[in-house]
């Protein structure tokens, strides 16, 4: 069976589509997941959202034991968080880091991810469309190591 990509996503995500239009667009998380689900063609997806860092290191640790890939955008946990980074680092696949904005073009408070210690990539400034951007790469990269790998 093939392993899902995961695709995670951090605090006040929940409020994509209403939050801050002029920022972050009008496009929901629903409407955000539907990409996602069709840019990974047949792979499974795993989309999730949470306002508590407890669960997305939680879903990590799944991601660990159950996933391919992770495509994780952490919000503010981004530049806070060492357990997120903890839990990253113990995840044997590929992890890219997304961002809906570029943070490089906000406050300065916005410009040191850990998270970005250990992606394998980072997309950031696409909006929404930064989405099924990084998990059609995400699907490309897993395909091309699998090949590798000799397991087409």
């Amino acid at each position: 069976m093939t392993k899902p990509i995961y695709v995670l996503n951090g605090p006040n995500l929940n409020r994509l589509g209403k939050r801050e239009p002029e920022i972050y667009g009008t496009t929901t998380l629903a409407e955000v997941e539907v990409m996602c689900r069709e840019a990974a063609g047949g792979r499974p997806v795993e989309f999730r959202q949470s306002n508590a860092e407890h669960q997305i290191i939680d879903w990590i640790h799944e991601a660990i034991d159950r996933g391919a890939g992770i495509v994780i955008n952490p919000a503010g946990l981004t530049f806070r968080s060492i357990p997120i980074l903890d839990a990253l680092k113990m995840f044997p696949g590929p992890v890219f880091e997304l961002h809906i904005t570029n943070v490089h073009r906000r406050e300065s408070i916005y410009h040191d991810s850990l998270v970005s210690k250990v992606a394998a990539a980072v997309l950031m400034g696409l909006g929404p469309d930064g989405y099924p951007t990084a998990v059609a790469a995400m699907v490309r990269l897993l395909d091309a190591n699998a090949a590798r790998a000799g397991r087409t």
